[in-house]
């Protein structure tokens, strides 16, 4: 099991193109950690704005009457991929791995494979 600041590092060095990563509280908007980031991506704003979107879905399935979960979310910029994973484990509950790839040096489908690796081995 890994803590959270060896997880962010590993999604840093592990998936090519990552222009920042942050474990993010839910419930209060709040990134409990973050790594990378630039002047341009401020990752502890991204992180408040994306818990309205995770907020905005679950409202929209409830809604809806599903009864099933957010795996991940994705919202494809110009330039830019922003991958959310919701956390499943007990211990990750109202969490999520936000992470920002660089659209042109990253593959999608890697990013999201060793998403879900670093998930199962985070101890919250």
């Amino acid at each position: 099991m890994a803590n959270v600041e060896v997880s962010l590092k590993e999604a840093m060095t592990s998936i090519d193109g990552v222009l920042g990563v942050a474990l993010v509280d839910y419930t209060s908007g709040m990134a409990l950690g973050t790594l990378g980031g630039s002047k341009d991506l401020d990752l502890a704003v991204a992180a408040a704005g994306n818990t309205d979107v995770i907020r905005a879905k679950v409202r929209t399935m409830e809604m809806l009457g599903l009864q099933d979960e957010i795996e991940d979310l994705l919202i494809t910029l110009g330039n830019q991929y922003h991958l959310i994973r919701v956390l499943k484990s007990r211990s990750g509950s109202g969490l999520f791995l936000y992470l920002v790839l660089d659209k042109g040096r990253s593959n999608l489908a890697m990013a999201r494979h060793q998403l879900r690796r670093i998930e199962a081995d985070l101890e919250v």
